[in-house]
């Protein structure tokens, strides 16, 4: 029976682990955060005032059983058209600490914070052992909600031969807008949202200098449109990458392309899960970029700006792959090949920003705990290495393909085995399903708390 779950990290998917367990009356929790502040990750406790959702509020809600609850928060703050509003990050933020402090006030004999550095965890017929820095701390079952790791260096880039003031390897990296010039040249390595937030922070702390942004494909997030009613798919559609490639044009075609796009959100999961590995090799491959692009949206205030940059020439977007980087004393020369060009190309950066995307290869972690797991063969990398593997319930796989019992995982770490695991609803209903598992366990045999 589990009576004791520790929860490894205390970011959004943590948090609402931690507050589902509550919820569904099952067993105790400890919540264990090394940063400063718990109940908020980086998406939401670092952001600067001016980065907002990429959601609107009435798609935010923390619990899949009460979709209105988030709207109700904002509403009784004062917020008006509150459903419809894309709220800034950090309001974001202080809704899920709000919840997380609330619950270990109600309930300090079911739920406690820990603050600490969980070093390795290790099993036994009794369950779970955490080394952390400072102790041990004993429970049934553990759960790690690590949330996104830091991105991979870039193609030709090794940080041991650049300055930690030229080179910023993590995007949330405090100094990223310290330092600079007008008359210097950023280059922000990646397209997607985190360059966004990056641009529309340099821009919110006053750099007037040249932004240059490359990516393979020089794609930008397309924006949300206003929402509207269609007649939806009823029947999941064909996995393989053409035919999905035809079946979303046609229907856009029908009812748009936001619309054709969002109504594979039911089907997304189970396609992901009944492809085989060589569909899912194809997507990730030719498909992922202009699913990202078109599926991960900004909100429309947030295009608008970015678009005022890119029209007077600030923010500069260009298809490109980096092929090399060398310090000088006046910047980073970076050599780069334009997409179909055969000449490469240098240009000189005062700073390089490492916008690329979280990592998801198991094997390239540099997070201590991961490492030590996967090492031991307690967790293995999924086989399109872009996560941890685990099974339909999210309990990890050992590296002999056997279900830990004790041992889950949850959020963008788990998106080889559902993909679409990386936004508020598909987490809220991840971390819900787990509660219930955990605690049906915890309930084994008529027995409670």
């Amino acid at each position: 029976m589990i009576e004791h779950v520790a929860i490894i990290g205390a970011g959004f998917s943590g948090t609402l682990q931690a507050i589902n367990l509550i919820r569904h009356e099952g067993p105790r929790a400890t919540l264990i955060e090394r940063a400063p502040v718990a109940g908020t990750g980086l998406a939401y406790g670092a952001a600067h005032p001016s980065h907002l959702l990429n959601v609107r509020a009435a798609n935010m809600s923390a619990f899949p059983d009460d979709p209105g609850h988030l709207v109700r928060w904002l509403e009784a703050r004062g917020v008006e058209h509150a459903a419809a509003s894309f709220v800034p990050r950090r309001v974001y933020g202080e809704y899920l600490r709000e919840m997380l402090e609330q619950a270990l006030a109600r309930y300090p004999d079911r739920l406690r914070l820990v603050r600490g550095e969980v070093e390795d965890v290790t099993f036994d017929a009794d369950g779970a052992t955490l080394q952390l820095s400072d102790g041990t701390l004993c429970a049934d079952a553990a759960v790690l909600a690590v949330g996104n790791l830091p991105p991979h260096d870039p193609p030709g880039l090794d940080p041991a031969t650049l300055s930690a003031q030229r080179y910023k390897g993590d995007p949330w990296d405090p100094s990223v807008p310290e330092g600079l010039s007008d008359s210097d040249t950023v280059l922000v390595i990646g397209t997607g949202l985190t360059m966004v937030d990056v641009a529309l922070l340099l821009e919110a702390r006053g750099f007037g200098g040249k932004i240059v942004a490359v990516s393979r494909r020089g794609l930008l997030p397309r924006p949300h449109g206003p929402g509207q009613d269609w007649d939806k798919l009823r029947e999941r559609p064909r996995t393989r990458a053409s035919a999905l490639v035809r079946a979303v044009r046609d229907r856009a075609e029908q009812v748009g392309w936001r619309n054709a796009v969002d109504e594979l959100r039911p089907f997304t999961q189970p396609m992901w899960a009944n492809a085989s590995e060589d569909e899912r090799a194809r997507f990730l491959r030719h498909l992922r970029p202009w699913w990202d692009v078109h599926r991960h949206r900004l909100a429309p205030e947030v295009h608008a700006r970015l678009q005022a940059l890119i029209d007077r020439g600030q923010l500069e977007v260009r298809p490109a792959k980096t092929l090399g980087f060398v310090e000088r004393p006046n910047g980073i020369a970076v050599t780069l090949r334009p997409r179909g060009q055969a000449a490469p190309e240098t240009i000189l950066a005062q700073r390089i920003i490492n916008c690329t995307g979280p990592l998801g290869d198991l094997a390239r972690s540099r997070e201590p705990l991961l490492q030590r797991l996967a090492a031991r063969g307690v967790i293995r990398p999924d086989p399109a290495h872009i996560g941890i593997d685990v099974d339909n319930q999210g309990q990890t796989i050992a590296a002999d393909g056997s279900a830990n019992a004790n041992l889950y995982a949850l959020g963008p770490m788990t998106r080889g085995a559902f993909w679409e695991i990386v936004a508020v609803p598909d987490i809220r209903t991840q971390t819900w399903a787990v509660a219930r598992r955990l605690s049906n366990a915890h309930w084994v045999g008529g027995e409670g708390l």
